[in-house]
């Protein structure tokens, strides 16, 4: 390969990962997860009983966070074990069948093949765009190449979605709960009745649509990163967790300032 390709696209092969491509991808991805952090709605809210007392409520673009596309990652690495088990095992149906996967240990623990290779990780533009114009690679036709960056991103991002809806009916964060968390905290939303019930439908508008918007948005943007690549060859999962760590832990700081200046904000932000 000639030295052009190999600083462009980097070559996974002799271990150079760290191509100019990766580095855009990088800051790519960064900038563009700051962006959907910093996106979000703003309910007016007011206190019922101290005048004056005003806040808004922020329901965020990437309302459940990263966890859908981490729960999404850990279900395609748990599904990329088990094939691997199943390669290495003599089960009658299943074991060894290289359409399920096929392994080569001595090399990786990557499928080679078979539907959990279809699943796995792009890797990178120089793992499955070059092969493409090359004619294909490793036993693989460019149309296979192609196949694969489009089952995995699909897969993703449905992924992505429907654990989105998962965790926010599980952990509290649906409009129902958060209606009545808003009730308890002595907060209301200026010109409607005081009532868990009409904050619900108030929320109903917002919150299920942004959930799904923002469950296939972590997707996209993880899928985006595994496809081109990373600095490092970092998972796209990887650079979603570690940026939305660094936004959060500002913004954390940012509300421990605001409850410092604003005691009456301390029943709205859970703290006594």
């Amino acid at each position: 390969e000639g030295g052009y390709q190999t600083l462009f696209f980097g070559n996974a092969r002799i271990g150079y990962t760290n191509s100019i491509v990766a580095l855009l991808g990088t800051l790519i991805i960064f900038f563009l997860v700051a962006y959907a952090e910093s996106t979000r709605i703003e309910l007016p809210l007011a206190h019922d009983k101290v005048r004056g007392a005003r806040g808004r409520y922020p329901i965020r673009l990437i309302y459940a966070s990263n966890i859908p596309v981490i729960l999404m990652s850990a279900l395609l690495a748990n599904i990329n074990m088990f094939a691997m088990l199943l390669y290495r095992s003599n089960l009658p149906l299943l074991g060894h069948q290289w359409w399920i996967g096929k392994y080569d240990l001595t090399v990786s623990t990557g499928a080679l093949a078979g539907g959990a290779w279809y699943l796995s990780r792009p890797g990178g533009i120089n793992n499955w765009l070059i092969p493409i114009f090359a004619g294909g690679y490793g036993g693989h036709a460019p149309w296979q190449f192609a196949l694969k960056v489009i089952i995995y991103l699909v897969v993703l991002i449905g992924g992505s979605i429907l654990f989105a809806k998962f965790w926010i009916e599980t952990t509290n964060m649906g409009p129902a709960d958060v209606a009545r968390q808003i009730q308890s905290s002595g907060m209301q939303i200026p010109g409607f009745r005081r009532d868990p019930r009409v904050l619900r439908r108030v929320l109903e508008r917002y919150i299920p649509v942004v959930t799904v918007i923002g469950g296939a948005a972590v997707g996209m943007l993880a899928g985006f990163a595994d496809a081109v690549g990373t600095v490092g060859n970092v998972s796209g999962t990887g650079v979603l967790l570690t940026v939305g760590i660094v936004i959060r832990l500002y913004e954390d700081i940012a509300k421990e300032q605001a409850m410092e200046m604003h005691p009456v904000l301390r029943g709205f932000f859970g703290k006594e």
